[in-house]
């Protein structure tokens, strides 16, 4: 391969991270697509490579997009800041259980949603909580950024809570399933491990009491949601007995992707399935036209993740992939120890340097080319995963997700510096998922 090919796919590669770090308020699908453009032309990438890389990618992008198009028509029901309403009746006025309830929300919203949705959804409303409860600067953060780490480290322990993971399991030929029985006991113990972690920091800063939120400032607006436009008005006495059924709803349509993966049925058409039969609900419940999904839907993330990985088709055409095996070949075929924590801390390092979706994208392009075992290549797999969820979080710039968080934080008025950041990730996130990638090695040594 000429070295003009390889200085300009580099190049693309570079500018392109270096571009989205920079301006994390611009639409990340813009630079993506220009360096994609830029590796193509270079002649890394053919044309016949981008069939490889839409049926790579087809699957999991439909799941995504469905799973996002669910979370509008839940706002559109009010559902999210029932939700909230919900944790802060619960909380009773402490900020201690207020931290935990903050945290088992962001939890929850990954789970059933996905790790940029959660981030977009919970982090307004929570700043619209925190600023009625009118606490202080320094009293906000720990809800924040404790809310952003669980809800970003929350996409590891199920598959389908984000869409490079998804990407990755259909390039080392793992299925859903599969993915959720050997990782989801594990990823759940190290963000346990992580939520205590982030209470032993924050404990100090937390408020013991909460200020009573009046009437004229509960319950929230939904005209302060990004997501929120025109909603028709649910009857206070009809919103618990609706929101039970949307959450079994939701639910059921989560539990229907994992039945679906068991059954080798295609996951993406179940998850279409269920966002189309919530939005004919919507329909004949709030008479909202499914049009608005044109608008309302961020299909943008399609653009970026086919454009990612075609900058990383590009990188692993150039030779990275061959060197990153040469390296690590011999670590993680050591033993199952040996080969999740090896390569949970590589793509801890390459995603807090690259950003997580490249980072897990070439490891897992790695990992298919080395001669490993079936389970050493599941392991790995599950341990860079570990690596670009968890390890990723150490620096604002580890994920689009905190990225965003960051942006939107600052929006809100609240300021949270890199320092800030830093000073609580270094002291949570090294030993978080340390742990978590052990606890894997002997979970799925017990289990096979």
């Amino acid at each position: 391969m000429h070295d003009i090919t390889i200085l300009t796919t580099v190049a693309a590669f570079i500018c392109t991270i270096a571009f989205i770090f920079w301006r994390p308020q611009v639409n990340e699908a813009i630079p993506a697509t220009i360096g994609a453009i830029v590796v193509l032309l270079s002649g890394s990438v053919t044309l016949n490579d981008l069939g490889t890389i839409a049926e790579t990618i087809g699957g999991a992008a439909v799941t995504i997009m469905a799973t996002i198009v669910m979370a509008i028509v839940l706002e559109s029901f009010g559902f999210f800041h029932w939700a909230a309403e919900k944790v802060m009746e619960r909380a009773k006025g402490s900020g201690i259980k207020l931290f935990w309830y903050t945290n088992l929300l962001c939890f929850l919203m990954t789970l059933f949603v996905n790790n940029d949705g959660s981030i977009l959804i919970t982090t307004p409303i929570l700043l619209m909580l925190l600023s009625r409860l009118k606490l202080k600067n320094h009293q906000k953060i720990p809800y924040l950024l404790s809310g952003a780490l669980i809800a970003t480290a929350s996409s590891a322990p199920i598959g389908v809570s984000n869409i490079v993971n998804l990407i990755a399991l259909k390039i080392v030929h793992m299925d859903l399933y599969m993915h959720t029985a050997m990782m989801f006991v594990p990823a759940s113990l190290g963000l346990v491990v992580l939520a205590l972690l982030l209470f032993v920091h924050f404990y100090r800063v937390l408020p013991r009491r909460l200020p009573t939120l009046n009437a004229g400032q509960w319950p929230l607006s939904d005209r302060d949601h990004p997501l929120q436009e025109e909603r028709s008005p649910i009857p206070k006495e009809k919103r618990p007995r609706l929101m039970l059924g949307i959450l079994i709803f939701v639910l059921g349509v989560r539990i229907s992707l994992f039945v679906a993966s068991f059954l080798h049925l295609p996951v993406s058409a179940m998850a279409v399935i269920g966002s189309v039969s919530l939005l004919l609900w919507r329909w004949y419940y709030l008479k909202i036209s499914p049009r608005d999904m044109i608008k309302k839907t961020p299909w943008y993330i399609l653009v970026f993740a086919f454009s990612m990985y075609v900058i990383v088709y590009g990188l692993n055409h150039i030779g990275l992939t061959d060197w990153l095996i040469q390296t690590f070949e011999p670590i993680v075929s050591g033993g199952l120890l040996q080969a999740s924590v090896g390569m949970g801390a590589l793509l801890s390092v390459l995603s807090n340097l690259f950003n997580n979706h490249p980072a897990l994208m070439v490891g897992t392009l790695t990992l298919t080319q080395m001669d490993l075992s079936p389970l050493t290549v599941k392991i790995s797999y599950l341990a860079s995963v570990i690596g670009s969820d968890i390890g990723s979080l150490l620096l604002p710039i580890g994920t689009l997700a905190t990225l965003m968080w960051m942006h939107i934080v600052k929006r809100g008025r609240v300021k949270i510096t890199w320092s800030e950041y830093l000073n609580v990730t270094i002291r949570v996130i090294p030993v978080a998922s340390c742990l978590t990638l052990v606890i894997l090695a002997y979970w799925v040594q017990w289990l096979f």
